[in-house]
């Protein structure tokens, strides 16, 4: 089969989570399948990409384009060209093309002829719009997700949670949108406690800080664990800075507890290991969440973890943390009180979570996707 995949969401300076599912999952296709063929498709007006992945082999094919991105993306709104299959079968002489297969919503644009498969990883700007910026929510209006999904052959989701939010939202039938579970990268562990300037003792959160994360509400629930219930420990935030990261950073200069609240920025990528492992328990209090790799990052490095029992974190948490309600602190609290001060349940929670993690492999995702196709 001829394959085009969009490469468009790795061209960003630092991988988040749809540009880590993107590689990884790529990563392990690439790897288990030497007979079909992939071309590889993205658009640069700049000579120097960077962040590009070296994506290599005789069935692997890349096409670069080189137009200014705005001009990319009206064209396509507007007019509906170029059509991207087109692209590529014109450039390869290609006969046809079987699929398209985009990781991420973007401005796409494809004959008939080709089967567009889609990936949808959560309904944030349906859902809750306020957690977005202006400008986030303009370009998801016009990338027409839900158009999108109309329209697409098949629908992939990272969980059943986000499956079901589409089938419900956009009433799109269920034997057409399928998931696939994302997989876990291989933990590593490169660099000692003294080179990330760590707290001896600490709780961790890890995620892009922005409002829908809900550090506001950790902040809230560190203090009352702290001066309540005697949780004598730091609080380290890592993560890129997000929207509205400054109210966030306000929140904790204000805090009576100042000198114990640590921001770290962003961690690469084998770092995190190091990170997960040093902290006492992991709290990840979002709203909402399509996945939520940090929280099985923390699990496969055998740190306990307290998440929302939102969307699809009970899903993928599978029993194996301490679920919380986000929008009450002192559920929170109460977490971090009975963690920090029982180390059985810490114990215990370590291990549920090291075994929940063994599930998620880029190797059974990438299997499960060519069945698909298949």
């Amino acid at each position: 089969m001829h394959i085009g995949v969009d490469l468009r969401c790795l061209l960003t300076p630092h991988r988040t989570g749809v540009g880590e599912y993107t590689f990884e999952l790529l990563t392990a296709i690439i790897n288990s399948d030497s007979q079909n063929h992939y071309y590889l498709f993205y658009n640069s007006f700049t000579d120097s990409v960077p962040s590009l992945p070296n994506f290599t082999g005789p069935n692997i094919h890349l096409l670069r384009t080189r137009y200014p991105n705005k001009l990319l993306n009206f064209a396509i709104k507007l007019f509906k060209y170029p059509k991207l299959d087109s692209l590529i079968i014109k450039k390869f002489d290609l006969s046809s093309l079987d699929y398209f297969f985009s990781p991420h919503l973007n401005f796409t644009c494809l004959t008939t002829k080709t089967k567009h498969l889609l990936t949808v990883h959560d309904l944030t700007y349906d859902l809750f719009p306020k957690f977005l910026t202006t400008k986030q929510r303009w370009w998801h209006r016009l990338t027409s997700p839900k158009n999108q999904c109309g329209n697409a052959h098949l629908i992939l989701t990272p969980s059943e949670n986000t499956r079901r939010d589409i089938v419900n939202y956009y009433h799109i039938p269920e034997n057409k949108v399928r998931v696939i579970y994302p997989g876990l990268t291989p933990a590593t562990n490169q660099k000692t406690n003294s080179d990330l300037t760590l707290p001896k003792k600490f709780i961790l959160f890890l995620g892009a800080l922005e409002p829908r994360k809900n550090i506001s509400g950790l902040i809230t629930a560190y203090e009352s664990a702290f001066h309540n219930f005697n949780v004598a420990h730091d609080l380290v935030i890592a993560g890129a800075p997000g929207w509205k990261n400054e109210e966030v950073k306000a929140l904790a200069r204000h805090s009576s507890l100042r000198d114990k609240i640590h921001f770290l920025g962003f961690i690469e990528e084998k770092d995190k290991s190091t990170l997960y492992r040093a902290a006492s328990v992991f709290v990840y209090p979002s709203f909402y969440e399509g996945f939520g790799f940090p929280v099985l990052e923390a699990m496969q490095n055998g740190t306990p973890v307290i998440t929302s029992n939102r969307s699809s974190l009970p899903e993928i948490t599978g029993g194996a943390a301490y679920l919380v309600n986000p929008h009450r602190p002192n559920e929170i609290a109460l977490g971090l009180t009975k963690i920090l001060n029982s180390p059985a349940l810490a114990e215990r929670f370590s291990i549920l979570g090291r075994t929940q993690a063994t599930k998620f492999s880029w190797e059974k995702s990438a299997k499960d996707w060519l069945s698909l196709l298949k």
